[in-house]
């Protein structure tokens, strides 16, 4: 009984730990958990930490006008700009996707920034 009990313990959703990837609301502000630290940080943080250390492709900065196609490359990243905010592209299968759709970290972020907007 006592070993139940403690499985039980481990496996209850308070216990658990946090996920890389992983959104939180935290005083009114989007955070991702960024597993390498084990901190939580900003979404634009998080996502300029992919693009240093994991990303496998041309980081390409930001901006409004997305980088000429002829030139971009499989697993290229590109931060665009809309009025509503940022989003982090990857260039996956032929064209350009939202990062989080690539990578499959926490849905919430296809909600941060100009994410909503990428393909209106």
């Amino acid at each position: 009984m006592r070993a139940v009990l403690i499985l039980l313990v481990l496996i209850s959703p308070g216990v658990m730990a946090e996920r890389h990837g992983e959104v939180r609301l935290h005083d009114g502000e989007q955070q991702a958990y960024l597993g390498d630290s084990n901190q939580w940080v900003s979404i634009p943080e998080f996502w300029a930490y992919y693009v240093a250390t994991e990303s496998r492709g041309i980081a390409w900065g930001s901006g409004v006008e997305y980088p000429p196609y002829n030139d971009v490359n499989e697993l290229d990243t590109f931060q665009v700009q809309l009025e509503s905010g940022p989003c982090l592209m990857e260039f996956f299968h032929s064209r350009w996707r939202r990062a989080q759709d690539v990578r499959r970290w926490d849905p919430a972020f296809n909600d941060y920034g100009g994410c909503p907007h990428v393909f209106d």
